[in-house]
């Protein structure tokens, strides 16, 4: 009885030493979490991390981006649905091949990985979690001590405990840097390959993954993009070897040829968003911009907008024969305002010419110059404006004048303008006048309805240049003597084409937050400038083909047999600009066609260097 007593008190010792042991470690644990969580941050508050969301620019349909802005972090989130499924396998396979098992810290998963990486002589699986990777880059310093790495610890333990393994995942997918200032994968998408996460290919996604370890260094547009390469297939080998993909899927996508993208593809129309992005800036601060998630939908037609590039593109190179190597063109619907084209130069991505020439003084061709806002002298292209004026004070295209020598200044002074053929024919009408662009004729209708009649006019148009006054222009202001801008001047056309009515020009449809409410919307208002009849009557002489056919030859460039097309060109003294504007009742069309620093063409009138622009870009709409 003695000896069971004994065994007895043994056992119940024992029981009392290790229940006592248990919770004094429990204790001692309890007390070290709250040690060392007492200034942590919450996981619960994950959600509260503000994160700036960019500023994306639409064309009018919105479903193409032409432009993202930025802050310092590219980043566009998006819900686990959204992603590829090549990615989250080529990520668990690199990164944490039993994320959906373990409670976020991976004991096994660690020693499994440092052998792994040893046998397959590389780094090919991560020793961290993919929540403790989460956590490191949300709330924790990069420092490699025993505290940060206890605090981690915790942190990861309670982020499991309050989220889904899906949340978790979603969040680490919308946090992580690929470089290029790409942070989540949906701008690393966007920003390696031009393409949306969910779309990624599995050759893709194991690019992306494998760029995660070394950004900077692995950037396919460094000089370590052979590394990076091999880092896809070894991360390849590895999927095959956990069961992710099959042997044929591995090979296939060692194959495939990677598609990176380009500047190019980051923007889209470029010229027109520049002066996109200086309304954008001046009125919500560059700030505002980068974090707020904009939505702005503009009013560039995509479509069209990329054919007016490469016509502008071909059209450029085709006239440096005739030493002019720049163009631009602006498409604007007459009705609403909206611009539908603007390309600024021949093209945005190409270097100035000639090398090593200076912008602004020295350049045939700059590229980033927008020369559709740029002031340029419009030679007989401002003479319907003058024409105009004449018709509503009651003058008519019957009406005739005598084109025949004339000074229009002194004796000492003298202002003597000709004809570009250097030929008088007397009495003509001014239907004549105008549809053979003469210029003594011209001259004297400005003079008879007053030169600061037709600036007013013009500005009622829409043309916000000329500010100079009616006595700095004169008489040579008909001939094209005032700077203009080719947008302005082109809406200032489409009065023509509406009967009368100015509207605005239009860029920006309307503007939404992040959550979709509308916080700016644009609508025009068309505005009576001009009388129906004097607008009909312009549209009527500069359609006209035999008017203008004893200068211009019969169905020229400017005419088109099935539809009726108004449209005026313009040449500057000395062949340094070449214009043509043209319209019909849905769209008027601007090409402006020379050289950036004002050298004169060889020969280049605008029949020859602006017509031929301008008309295969008409051809395409009217067909």
């Amino acid at each position: 009885m003695v000896k069971k007593s004994k065994t007895k008190k043994f056992f119940i010792g024992v029981f009392y030493f290790f229940t006592l042991s248990s919770l004094l470690i429990i204790l001692i644990s309890s007390l070290l979490f709250i040690y060392f969580a007492k200034d942590l941050p919450r996981p619960e508050r994950f959600m509260d991390i503000p994160v700036a969301e960019p500023t994306k620019i639409y064309d009018r349909t919105g479903e193409h981006v032409l432009y993202t802005i930025y802050g310092e972090e590219r980043r566009t989130p998006v819900p686990l649905s959204e992603v590829s499924d090549n990615f989250i396998k080529a990520l668990l396979a690199a990164e944490d091949y039993n994320f959906y098992n373990h409670f976020g810290i991976d004991f096994r998963g660690i020693a499994r990985s440092a052998l792994e990486n040893i046998r397959m002589r590389d780094t090919v699986a991560g020793g961290s979690t993919i929540s403790q990777q989460l956590i490191r880059s949300a709330f924790l310093t990069r420092e490699k001590t025993y505290m940060r790495k206890t605090r981690e610890i915790i942190l990861t333990i309670e982020l499991e405990r309050r989220y889904s393994k899906d949340e978790i995942l979603e969040f680490y997918l919308n946090q992580v840097p690929f470089g290029q200032n790409a942070y989540g994968v949906e701008s690393a998408a966007n920003t390696y390959f031009d393409k949306k996460a969910k779309d990624l290919s599995l050759a893709e996604s194991a690019v992306l993954v494998s760029l995660l370890p070394s950004p900077s260094m692995l950037s396919p547009f460094g000089e370590n993009a052979d590394e990076l390469m091999r880092r896809k297939d070894v991360l390849l080998n590895r999927m095959k070897e956990v069961g992710f993909i099959t042997e044929t899927e591995k090979e296939e996508a060692k194959e495939e040829v990677i598609d990176f993208s380009n500047f190019s593809n980051y923007l889209q129309a470029p010229h027109f968003i520049m002066h996109i992005k200086g309304y954008l800036e001046n009125k919500y601060g560059e700030d505002f911009l980068k974090e707020k998630g904009l939505n702005i939908y503009t009013t560039i037609d995509f479509d069209m907008q990329k054919e007016a590039e490469e016509i502008i593109k071909a059209g450029a190179k085709n006239n440096t024969q005739y030493n002019a190597h720049n163009a631009s063109l602006v498409a604007i619907d007459p009705n609403t305002g909206e611009i539908l084209a603007m390309v600024g130069s021949a093209d945005y991505f190409k270097e100035p010419y000639p090398s090593g020439c200076v912008p602004g003084s020295s350049c045939l061709f700059e590229p980033y110059t927008n020369t559709a806002m740029s002031n340029r002298q419009p030679g007989s292209a401002f003479k319907p404006f003058a024409y105009a004026v004449a018709f509503e004070e009651g003058y008519d295209d019957k009406t005739t004048v005598i084109d025949e020598k004339t000074n229009f200044g002194t004796v000492r002074d003298p202002y003597i303008p000709r004809n570009y053929d250097g030929r008088f024919r007397g009495e003509v009408t001014l239907r004549e006048s105008l549809a053979q662009s003469l210029n003594i004729p011209s001259v004297k209708v400005l003079k008879a309805v007053g030169v600061e009649n037709v600036i007013n006019k013009v500005h009622n148009m829409g043309i916000t240049t000329l500010k100079r006054g009616a006595d700095f222009y004169g008489l040579p202001l008909v001939l094209g003597g005032g700077d203009v801008k080719l947008l302005e001047i082109t809406s200032a056309y489409g009065t023509f084409s509406t009967g009368g009515y100015h509207t605005p020009t239009l860029s920006i449809s309307k503007i939404t937050d992040n959550k979709g409410e509308i916080i700016e919307k644009n609508e025009n208002t068309p505005r009576r400038v001009l009388s129906s009849s004097a607008a009909n009557l312009i549209n009527d002489i500069l359609s006209d083909d035999e008017a203008r056919s004893p200068m211009f030859g019969a169905e020229s460039p400017l005419h088109f047999k099935d539809h009726n097309v108004s449209v005026k060109t313009g040449t500057t003294q000395e062949f340094r600009d070449g214009w043509t504007i043209g319209y019909t009742p849905d769209i008027v069309v601007g090409v402006w066609a020379g050289n950036n620093n004002n050298m004169s063409m060889t020969g280049g009138e605008s029949m020859i260097v602006a017509a031929p622009i301008w008309r295969m870009f008409m051809e395409s709409f009217l067909n």
